[in-house]
């Protein structure tokens, strides 16, 4: 069976491909999206917050899972470029198994010290109650968490980004049917949101395996797999900058938390909330597209077509540059109507919101670049030089600029911490393009 990785890309094609891994995205962050909008219209602000308090265990979560998927794809696809068919369907089963078992220690720990991880992530005496439920429910679902992130990788890595996309439509589907259900008639709260979303992540989960298992005609699915501890190394390594990804959202939502509570209280955690969502969706189209077309570099770099790797490198800043333009026109066009889904208009919370994201939204202009530049070396399996990008603008940078900026400009420092930071990531991820053009994307 012939692979689709090793067909010519234009850019409708290019586009054609990634699109599904970008809705499938976006319906992941409308997970998150959905339930905030259902807490905080059923149960109030302070629950909305306390659920952002938990984010960054979830983060954290997330941080492994991804680093273990993005990191093994990149070279999975790299080796069935190079026609090493069996060992990539081998090193596929390694690296699944590797993932539930990182799902079912995680789901353990959680749950024991889910007193200590609540105080450590700094829950005022209001939000920690609800934090407690939200976040044990959480853990329980980790590894069905850890195999749903994989399989979207891992589908998109087998030439099935369309089936990826309507597993994950289905998730969502499911998880905002049962936030109505467990919310509004079963009167469950916050933990009816959390059991809601554990659900949706089983979806992904079930046909995962079951696609894997018995889809033996297509060129990657199950085997009997290898220990090989040098494949898991190398993917931990691969995908470092993904983790450092997150593991940077987890200290810098931990560090956003911590600053809003102390200058707006509650209402101000709610309202940095409400702009991460947007951001979501910003790093949904951003993160989807540049994961999406990853498994296609990866290959077209080991098979050695450099003429294919400049065009899609050309396509693919052509693609960041028109959807930023877009995107942000549309969410500032509907910034004042999209706040009320979860807050009242003139509430301090919308107040709050509506004065920051007139500041925060300049990062979402130029974020995709940095996204796209990490993911693209992580793709020609440079871990190193991905894992500077992601950390340096989501993490030293960010951080900085949260400790820094306030003490300089006030309230207004804690707001344009990131567009700062997203400019300095920027900068750095343009240094590494022109220092390794040897990859041949470029001429």
């Amino acid at each position: 069976m012939d692979n689709v990785l090793a067909k010519k890309f234009t850019f409708t094609s290019l586009l054609s491909f990634a699109i599904p891994n970008v809705i499938m995205m976006i319906s992941l962050s409308m997970y998150i999206i959905v339930d905030g909008m259902f807490i905080s219209r059923l149960l109030g602000t302070i629950a909305l917050s306390s659920t952002n308090m938990v984010y960054p265990a979830i983060s954290f979560e997330m941080a492994v899972a991804i680093m273990v998927a993005t990191g093994g794809s990149a070279i999975v696809a790299r080796k069935m470029g190079e026609g090493k068919q069996e060992e990539a369907r081998k090193n596929l089963s390694f690296l699944i198994i590797v993932e539930i078992f990182i799902g079912i220690f995680i789901a353990i720990i959680g749950n024991l010290f889910i007193d200590e991880i609540i105080l450590f992530l700094g829950a005022s005496s209001i939000q920690a109650p609800l934090c407690i439920t939200y976040a044990k429910i959480l853990f329980s679902f980790a590894p069905a968490f850890f195999l749903q992130t994989a399989f979207q990788t891992f589908l998109v890595t087998s030439g099935k980004p369309t089936l990826g996309l309507i597993v994950t439509l289905l998730a969502g589907v499911v998880n905002i049917v049962l936030d109505y259900i467990f919310m509004v008639p079963l009167n469950m709260g916050i933990a009816g949101a959390a059991i809601a979303t554990g659900l949706g992540y089983c979806i992904p989960a079930i046909v995962g395996l079951a696609y894997f298992f018995f889809a033996r005609n297509n060129p990657l699915h199950f085997v009997k797999p290898e220990l090989n501890w040098n494949v898991l190394f190398r993917s931990c390594t691969n995908g470092s900058s993904e983790m450092v990804t997150n593991l940077a959202n987890a200290v810098t939502t931990f560090m956003f938390n911590y600053t809003f509570l102390q200058y707006y209280g509650e209402n101000g955690v709610a309202s940095i909330t409400i702009i991460l969502y947007f951001q979501y969706i910003f790093t949904a189209i951003y993160f989807g597209y540049s994961n999406g077309i990853a498994p296609i570099i990866s290959f077209k770099y080991g098979h050695g077509d450099k003429k294919q790797l400049q065009d899609i490198f050309k396509n693919s800043i052509l693609f960041l540059i028109i959807s930023s333009i877009v995107s942000n026109i549309l969410i500032h066009l509907t910034i004042t109507k999209s706040l009320t889904i979860f807050t009242s208009i003139n509430s301090d919370v919308y107040n709050i919101t509506l004065y920051g994201f007139s500041f925060y939204s300049l990062a979402f202009v130029i974020m995709g670049f940095g996204i796209f530049s990490s993911a693209m070396f992580t793709a020609f399996s440079d871990g190193k030089t991905s894992a500077i990008i992601s950390f340096s603008r989501t993490f030293i940078f960010i951080l900085g600029a949260i400790l820094i900026l306030p003490n300089i400009f006030g309230e207004i420092g804690v707001w344009i911490a990131v567009p700062v930071a997203e400019f300095l990531g920027l900068f750095i991820s343009l240094l590494f393009l022109i220092r390794k053009k040897h990859y041949g994307y470029c001429k």
